[in-house]
């Protein structure tokens, strides 16, 4: 009988050892961390160099620096732009809109058909989808600010003519 005994506490304490084996094993393997899509990317200060504004899309001197792609599944990216006194966007809409973040220096704004409208550090505008505008430094001051959009089909913003000096002016 105690043979039996004894062999019974044997076979009870190998099957309890092999089942926490196995579930030792699986936890184990869940705590190992895993390679994918989905870790956060830091973009270091200084990394993303700054680039002329293409004369097709801006009047005067202009510094644009991206700050982030439209990463998938986003549809955002952003970007700090530099307008020297008197420097402008031409005309352009966004299918999705756009924010301003105003960061340094005093700018104008314009919706298609209504005043130019003064912008300072520490404004946020909103541009809503589809509403023609420009964008630019004052005459004797430079402006920066961030822009954030949304991009459609691969594309943030649809340019078109650029704006006057007369339009400037007004």
């Amino acid at each position: 009988m105690k043979l039996v005994a004894m062999a019974l506490i044997s076979l009870f304490m190998f099957a309890s050892s092999v089942t926490y084996a196995q579930v030792s094993s699986q936890s184990t393997a869940s705590q190992i961390p895993v390679q994918n899509s989905q870790t956060i990317k830091i973009t270091r200060s200084g990394s993303q160099h700054p680039k002329k504004g293409p004369e097709e899309y801006f009047t005067g001197s202009v510094q644009v620096q991206p700050l982030f792609p439209a990463n998938d599944p986003s549809r955002t990216s952003g970007g700090k732009v530099t307008f020297e006194p008197g420097a402008r966007s031409a005309w352009h809409t966004h299918a999705f809109g756009q924010i301003l973040i105003v960061t340094e220096g005093t700018g104008w704004i314009q919706q298609w058909g209504g005043p130019i409208e003064e912008i300072r550090k520490g404004d946020v505008v909103w541009i809503p989808a589809g509403v023609k505008h420009w964008h630019g430094a004052a005459p004797n001051t430079a402006m920066t600010h961030i822009a954030i959009q949304e991009e459609l089909n691969g594309k943030a913003v649809e340019w078109m003519e650029k704006v006057s000096d007369e339009q400037y002016r007004k």
